[in-house]
Order: C-alpha cells, then structure tokens, then sequence
C-alpha cells in the first residue's frame, strides 16, 4: 500500500505544480474558455488544465517503472504504456481542440485511435467475470473495448461543467475502485501485490487531487478536453484490466467479493456522468439535433436553477458519487444485508441534501456556524500570542 500511496503523492505533486505553468501557456496560445449563454462561469477562464493532470498521470507511471516492487506490471504488453499513450493521444486532441475547436467528427476518430492504441498495448476486453463468458472473436473483443472507451471519455466530457465538478467525481469514484483493486490484487496474489489497475487509479487519483486546488470555484483554470477525455480513457482502462484480467473466482470465500463487482464497479464511478450523457442524447434526439450539440440542461445546469449555489451543486454530485462507488465497495467487506442498508442510508440522505431545501438551508448555517468558530478560535489565539 505504501508504495501506490507515494505513487499517488508525486501524481498529485507535479500535476500541482504542473498546473500554474499551464495556466501561462493557455493565455499565450489562446486556449481561453471565453463566457457563453450556457457557461457558468463568469470572465474568460484559461484552458489547458488537462496537461497537467497528464503530466501527474505520466510521470507516476514513469516513477512506478523503476520500483522493483511493480516489475510484474510493466512485463511485455502488460498495458501499463498502452493507457499512457492513449491517454498521450487524447491529451494531445484535446489541446488542439482547446485550442482551434475541433469538429467532433475529428474528436471522434482521435477517441478511437486512443482506444486501439490502448488494445493494441494490451488493454482489451476479453473476458467477463459472470459465468466465465469469454469474447471469443478478437474483432468483437476489439469493438467492445473500443465501444466501453469511447463511452467513459465521453461521460466524463458531459459531466465537465463546473469547477472542481469532474475532477473531483472521478478522485472520488476512483478512490473507492482503488480501495477494491487493491484488495483484490492482495487475495487473488497472496504475497505479490503489484496491480497493474491499483497502479493507474493511484496515479489517476494523485492527478485530479493535485490539479483541484486550482479548479474549485472560483477555479483559476478549466481542464479542458485535454483533460476530460484523458481521465475517461484512464478509468476505462482501469476498469477493462480489472473486468478482463483478474478472475474473482480464485478469492478466497473470506473475502467475500462478488463476481460481478468487477463490472459494477466501475459503472457505479462514472453513474452520474452516464445518466447525464444518456438524458442529454435521449433529450437532444427528441428534439433533432445532434448528440454532440450543447446545451444547458446538463445535470448541473438543473441544480443550479432549482437555487443551489455553484458549490453545493458540485457538493451534491460528489455526495451521489461517494455512495455509489463506496456503497458498491462495501460488499467487499459487509454482508450483503449491512451493505444494502449502509447503501439505502446513503441514498436517503443524498436525497434529501439534493431535494431538501430546509436540509439544505441547515447544513449551510451549521456550516457557518462552524466557520465563524474556527475564526473565532484562530483571533482568540492571535490576540492571546500579541498579549
């Protein structure tokens, strides 16, 4: 653990510093998020932010190279450099698209080449948990793959729509895939624990924990596509090494994990950006436009109307991420009855932080509250030091 905890660390690390030197690069070449009727945002907001996330990401990845703990994972077409050079690609499309506003036509085919670089470098799905159903075409497998890739980067590419709001999501849901990966790396490998998915969820968390600093509202940067689309690839491929490469079946019954939650899972961490993706392509085809076309109907956008302020709107959907992610995780280490009411409980209460205008109104002045006395407590000890 302790090493994907350093891997992490210096993800977070060089996205961090990573992140103001993009910022300067973004207003000299001109990838600038001008204000638009649907935006939110309120002046002209630099893009680019993407990079830097990538950067974390790489260099992780580089690091976890030379540590002989993780030489398992960077064995031939182990998969560990094909999602670094998908996610190179994507990283790359979308600082052109940043920058001179690609057509989605072209965004399209670079998502699939990225895809096919990654199945090519040994990431491909070819085989599902659920009764040992095994792909047998490589034409079908490669399509599936292709088809779950270009799903996930778009997910996370319809969620992006407020500071801090994908980023967060996916350090979040990641977090907790993170959390499985390891555990069941450690009960399928007694005595070896090198992962090849807890190794890109550690470095894709580090990223996104890194560049957030400089992306809550009001952020100071937007990640742009070159970063939207490169944490749908990673999550994808996390999640195709898990459902593809590790069998549930040789856990040990102590350990208590499923076999579908290597699907699940992964589903769970991108749920939202997936019924917001689905609601606005059944939306936009209802009314005969494109599925790419944008509009202000995104999931945010109806939080936003319906009186919660930027913040609690992003707050909201981290809290709907936590539970079904974690809640998912927790049947790896409850029976399937306490998770089932830890789950439900979860739910209620997302419920209610999301509909709940008097919950809502509560917890902001019990919010403030605190905040006063934190303040408070902090001039106490100044004045108490000055004495």
């Amino acid at each position: 653990m302790k090493v994907y905890l350093i891997l992490m660390a210096i993800a977070a690390l060089l996205a961090y510093v990573a992140t103001p030197a993009m910022r300067h690069l973004a207003f000299r070449v001109g990838a600038v998020t001008a204000v638009r009727d649907r935006d939110v945002h309120k002046v002209p907001t630099p893009r680019l932010g993407g990079v830097a996330i990538f950067v974390g990401i790489a260099s992780g990845v580089v690091f976890a190279s030379a540590i002989p703990f993780l030489d398992p994972v960077f064995s031939s077409r182990s998969g560990a450099w094909g999602v670094l050079g998908g996610a190179a690609l994507v990283c790359a499309l979308g600082i052109a698209d940043d920058i001179y506003d690609l057509d989605w036509m072209a965004k399209l085919a670079g998502q699939v080449l990225a895809a096919l670089i990654m199945a090519w470098g040994g990431v491909q799905l070819v085989t599902f948990p659920i009764f040992g159903l095994t792909i047998g075409s490589p034409y079908v497998s490669l399509i599936v793959t292709v088809v779950v890739v270009l799903v996930a980067i778009n997910a996370v590419n319809f969620v992006d729509g407020l500071d801090g709001l994908a980023a967060g999501m996916v350090a979040i849901g990641g977090l907790a895939f993170f959390t499985y990966t390891y555990v069941l790396a450690r009960s399928a490998s007694p005595g070896d624990y090198s992962s090849l998915a807890t190794l890109i969820l550690a470095v894709l968390v580090g990223a996104c924990i890194g560049f957030l600093p400089h992306n809550v509202h009001p952020a100071r940067i937007f990640m742009g596509d070159s970063g939207s689309m490169v944490l749908g690839l990673t999550i994808a491929g996390a999640a195709i090494i898990v459902t593809g490469q590790i069998d549930p079946e040789v856990v040990s019954e102590r350990e208590r994990i499923p076999a579908f939650i290597p699907i699940l899972l992964p589903l769970m961490v991108v749920a939202v950006p997936l019924i917001d993706m689905s609601l606005a392509v059944i939306r936009r085809t209802l009314k005969g436009q494109s599925p790419f076309a944008a509009d202000a109907h995104h999931l945010h956008h109806v939080l936003l109307r319906h009186g919660h302020s930027h913040r609690w709107a992003v707050g909201v959907m981290y809290l709907w991420t936590f539970v079904l992610s974690f809640g998912t995780v927790s049947v790896v280490f409850l029976p399937w009855w306490e998770s089932a009411i830890l789950i439900g409980a979860g739910i209620l209460v997302a419920c209610l932080v999301t509909f709940s205008e008097r919950c809502r109104m509560a917890i902001t002045s019990l919010w403030g509250v605190v905040l006063r006395g934190v303040r408070g407590a902090s001039g106490r000890h100044v004045v108490k030091e000055d004495a």
